[in-house]
């Protein structure tokens, strides 16, 4: 009898041990399979290959086996044979199937990749959570103390050379002359001369037969004639476009065929800019007539924005304030932006005289609509003293502090109508204010007049009332026709707040800057430094 056994398989985990082995007796094999914790013993399984040789479990540990190194090295031959087999399958179902050799090397590629982006997106949350931390750090540190001005990096060059800026829009640039007629009170005796001021304009546009040009209404104001110089110094005589007396701004147009070829080829219209996107410490570059001795350019920077200032009794204005030099003369001329746009126009009336360092433009935003409407009225002439119309009232200006102690509205006070006159002839009476003329608003007796000086005997208006209706005013709209100077001087235009005829204060007086009324002591006659 020959007995072959194979040594038992063991697991070292005490809580489930086990036991195989098997074996051959003659025709007859054994299978045995035990398992068990510890040293007990729970079952064996046996059986044989004639069906003869089977058993229940049972609860007794195996007899003990002998070892047999034949048997061990007949299961070593037998793995090294599996492996050697399983290995060369490998081989040649990957050499014989390249595809599968590269979606194995794609799928690898593929994870490492995913790999990688996994990682870059983790240091992405890390470096959005710290950065998230120091801010909220920062936040919280920031309410507990007063935080300190940032200085920029950014380091910008200061505007020194402006010469590329002054040589493009220069030929848009005009000096104004008013010739007037300057008036003098000495002791009740009024004397008269020829006298002239300067101004500055800017060329804003051109129709089919005039070059249109912007200025200050004070600039042009009682001028019996006016005169342009080009930057090429040619010399055309201008009339008056149109007229704002209350925002100080005036269109004068030049008839295109007084202008030579040469003069029109050397001329450019200025590019209006945008005022409101100003900012403060902005460069700004002022040109005109300073003084009267021709175009000038000073530079500065934007030192204020909207700035209101009073320009006559409880009347307010915004303008731009800027350090740039605004001197007589400089009145009507351009205050520009580093890129040569028009961002305001220039006013010595506001400033004055006596101020350093502290002048004013009226931002071209306000005043480009009003530019504008000007731009597009019909051209007015001057007429002779002996052509000039009259309404046939006496009137008084009726001030912002008349109004609110009296309730009247602004405007004239009109205290006497003529007999015969226009003004009866159309309806007008005594008590009524007259607030508007051919459209346009009328707040002073002064206005009145200057707007009259363009419209002869004959012409046919319209004038604006305002007349009591018990407590509240209803407004009347009249046409009326202008009649010639009347033999009682108490009642034609009236003048200042008198109404004593044509008076005194027409507006045609000395010639320094702000054209002081008639009689004023710091009046002057003659050459006039400008406005």
């Amino acid at each position: 009898m020959f007995e072959e056994e194979n040594k038992p398989g063991t697991n070292s985990n005490p809580y489930n041990n086990y036991s195989y082995g098997n074996g051959y007796m003659g025709n007859s094999s054994q299978n045995s399979y035990s398992y068990g914790n510890g040293q007990q013993s729970y079952g064996t399984y046996q059986y044989s290959s004639n069906g003869n040789m089977n058993s229940g479990a049972t609860n007794q540990a195996p007899a003990p086996k002998k070892k047999n190194t034949a048997g061990i090295a007949v299961a070593i031959i037998v793995a090294i044979a599996l492996l050697t087999g399983g290995i060369g399958a490998g081989y040649y179902a990957v050499t014989n199937r390249p595809e599968l050799f590269a979606s194995v090397k794609d799928g690898s590629k593929q994870v490492e990749e995913t790999q990688e982006e996994a990682q870059d997106e983790t240091a992405k949350e890390e470096a959005a959570a710290e950065e998230a931390s120091q801010a909220a750090e920062e936040a919280a540190e920031a309410e507990n103390k007063i935080q300190t001005t940032t200085v920029s990096g950014e380091v910008k060059a200061v505007v020194t050379d402006v010469t590329g800026v002054v040589s493009e829009v220069m030929p848009a640039m005009v000096i104004i002359h008013n010739n007037y007629t300057a008036s003098q009170n000495y002791f009740g005796y009024v004397q008269t001369q020829e006298a002239q001021a300067s101004g500055s304009g800017i060329i804003v546009g051109e129709n089919d037969t005039e070059l249109l040009i912007a200025t200050n209404y004070h600039v042009i104001e009682g001028a019996d004639s006016l005169e342009v110089i080009f930057t090429d110094d040619a010399s055309v005589q201008a009339v008056v476009k149109g007229t704002d007396q209350d925002m100080d701004l005036a269109v004068i147009a030049v008839m295109l065929d007084d202008i030579s070829a040469d003069t029109l080829g050397s001329i450019k219209v200025a590019t209006l800019g945008d005022s409101d996107s100003l900012v403060l410490g902005e460069p700004a570059i002022a040109i005109g007539n300073a003084l009267g001795y021709g175009q000038s350019v000073t530079t500065g920077v934007i030192s204020a924005i909207n700035r209101e200032v009073e320009i006559s009794e409880g009347v307010y204005q915004t303008f731009i304030q800027t350090d740039a030099a605004i001197n007589p003369g400089n009145s009507g001329g351009a205050l520009l932006n580093i890129s040569g746009e028009v961002i305001g126009i220039n006013s010595n009336k506001i400033g004055g005289e006596t101020i350093e360092g502290m002048g004013y433009a009226i931002p071209i935003s306000v005043a480009r609509p009003i530019i504008d409407k000007l731009m597009n009225e019909e051209t007015k002439v001057k007429v002779s003293d002996e052509e000039r119309g009259y309404l046939g009232i006496s009137g008084v200006t009726v001030t912002s502090s008349v109004s609110q102690m009296y309730g009247l509205p602004l405007g004239i006070y009109v205290a006497e109508v003529a007999d015969g006159g226009g003004a009866q002839a159309a309806g007008m009476q005594k008590g009524d204010v007259i607030v508007g003329f051919e459209g346009d608003e009328i707040t002073s007796m002064d206005e009145l007049q200057n707007k009259l000086e363009y419209y002869s005997a004959g012409t046919t208006v319209k004038v604006t009332v305002k007349r009591a209706n018990g407590a509240e005013y209803s407004e009347i709209t009249m046409d009326l026709t202008l009649g010639k100077a009347m033999a009682d001087s108490n009642a034609t235009n009236g003048s200042g707040n008198s109404g004593n005829g044509n008076g005194s204060e027409s507006g045609n007086n000395g010639g320094n800057v702000d054209q002081q009324p008639a009689g004023d002591p710091n009046a002057k006659s003659g050459q006039g430094s400008g406005h």
